[in-house]
């Protein structure tokens, strides 16, 4: 017989409301050997303390360091783990979110926080997410200092999760980068995205879900792989490559391709007085932006608003150079081409545009 209440009621705990602490306690076991490769010098103490600390004593090599933050979660992108049963991806999203952020002002980033929150906390599962952020943070440098997971039963369903996190980075002053170093004439770089990324998912899912019921189980002979495999490919992490450039030559910013498209995000680094013309026809986008195009007859600006079009990061460089910029990121294994220039403002009424057509 159960122990019930005065008032008849079986008697009541955290775990009967929903709240497991002690699959949470699993769940933190389980993670950190993932979180111990992130591992920086700076970092003190081990994970399951209540903030994480990094030893700022190792920003005296700057002379006057300017700290970097951001943060940002993957969207409705986590609805694809979810359906799919893989958990180990979206972590290097998050990564990507926040960090590529960081980088576009030229700072190095130093540690990253996340914040889970499950209907119920599976700990194998919870423990794929902090193995997925963990491998994004050795890519972006950084080292993942702590985290949160939170479980809300009753709010969330036994399978549903989110994911956010918050990041931080440093710079020297004098190299911060931005529209003020701008010049007419410097070259458009830009960098080769690894997919639709980790935006615009809302109208991906409407069209080819939705709409047109295709199947995540479903191959698509010109991806070469399911349509789920396609649409989990994680967010292309840019941090360590644009350090790279700013070691090799003298770039004067960075666009972060993310919400809002290639023209909006690069419209967002240029002065009032320059403006930046790209060319589609530099480049070819993947074949599932043609898919989400033809399929939902999405038209070409509002998918270019929404998706990345097959270029996540820009780099704004002199034209001279441009060669010495694309040779950096060959030797990295990253694409990249010369896809505009910067030229006056004009009568232009935004600080950036496309033109041309995508090359086939």
């Amino acid at each position: 017989m159960s122990e019930t209440t005065g008032a008849g009621y079986a008697a009541a705990s955290y775990k009967t409301a929903g709240v497991d602490i002690e699959a949470g306690d699993r769940a933190v076991e389980l993670m950190k050997e993932w979180v111990k490769k992130t591992q920086r010098p700076e970092v003190l103490g081990g994970l399951g303390g209540f903030a994480g600390l990094f030893d700022a004593s190792a920003l005296k090599r700057f002379e006057r360091p300017l700290l970097a933050s951001a943060t940002d979660g993957v969207g409705t992108k986590v609805d694809l783990a979810r359906r799919l049963g893989v958990y180990d991806t979206i972590g290097h999203d998050l990564v990507a979110m926040v960090m590529d952020d960081i980088v576009v002002c030229g700072a190095e980033p130093l540690f990253m926080t996340d914040y889970i929150c499950v209907g119920k906390v599976h700990p194998e599962r919870v423990a794929a997410i902090v193995k997925g952020i963990a491998e994004g943070c050795v890519l972006a440098g950084c080292a993942l200092v702590g985290g949160e997971t939170a479980e809300h039963p009753g709010l969330l369903g036994p399978d549903d999760f989110d994911v956010a996190g918050a990041g931080t980075g440093v710079v020297e002053a004098d190299r911060l980068l931005g529209p003020d170093r701008i010049r007419k004439g410097d070259a458009v770089i830009a960098m080769a995205s690894s997919g639709l990324h980790s935006n615009g998912y809302s109208l991906v899912r409407h069209v080819l879900l939705n709409q047109a019921g295709l199947s995540l189980d479903a191959r698509i002979e010109e991806f070469g792989r399911t349509l789920g495999e396609e649409l989990l490919e994680p967010t292309k992490i840019y941090s360590l490559d644009c350090l790279a450039l700013t070691r090799t030559t003298d770039v004067h910013a960075f666009s972060h391709v993310t919400g809002g498209g290639l023209a909006a995000n690069l419209a967002r680094v240029i002065p009032d007085e320059l403006h930046a013309i790209v060319d589609r026809s530099a480049w070819t986008p993947a074949p599932v932006f043609e898919l989400v195009g033809r399929t939902g007859q999405v038209e070409q600006l509002e998918l270019e608003k929404t998706l990345n079009m097959g270029v996540g990061m820009i780099a704004i460089v002199p034209q001279e150079s441009a060669d010495v910029a694309l040779a950096t990121l060959a030797d990295r294994g990253v694409a990249s081409w010369i896809a505009g220039e910067i030229t006056d403002r004009g009568d232009h009424a935004t600080g950036a545009e496309l033109t041309g057509t995508y090359a086939v």
